[in-house]
């Protein structure tokens, strides 16, 4: 179970949420991992323009926040592989009509061809 960062310092869901997913990459992450589970140069390879180190720091949080499940194979080479926790999967769901909302609001209901999220 993930502990609070901010232990008392909510002052609604949003902001509890917003403490999870803040940050310009998570939600970026989160979307990539809800595709399919992914190894770490995968998924640097699907979030175009994010640090080897900010990744290695949001997967670390994601993990702590039990959002992503973090599975490491006793193999030579070393194999780790990403995925989304249950909690990931919903939290995934309830960033989708946020995603639709952009679409349609900002992006003028033109859909992406860059595979960003939805």
């Amino acid at each position: 179970m993930a502990t609070l960062r901010r232990p008392g310092a909510y002052v609604c869901g949003i902001d509890a949420a917003m403490d999870v997913i803040g940050g310009k990459w998570k939600v970026l992450i989160l979307w990539a991992l809800g595709e399919h589970p992914c190894r770490f140069g995968e998924l640097r390879r699907l979030v175009p323009g994010v640090t080897e180190k900010v990744l290695a720091s949001h997967l670390r949080e994601l993990e702590d926040d039990a959002i992503v499940h973090r599975e490491d194979y006793n193999e030579v080479p070393p194999r780790v592989v990403y995925s989304l926790t249950p909690r990931g999967v919903s939290l995934n769901q309830a960033l989708a009509p946020l995603g639709a909302w952009g679409r349609e609001n900002v992006l003028g209901g033109v859909e992406s061809t860059h595979g960003a999220p939805a």
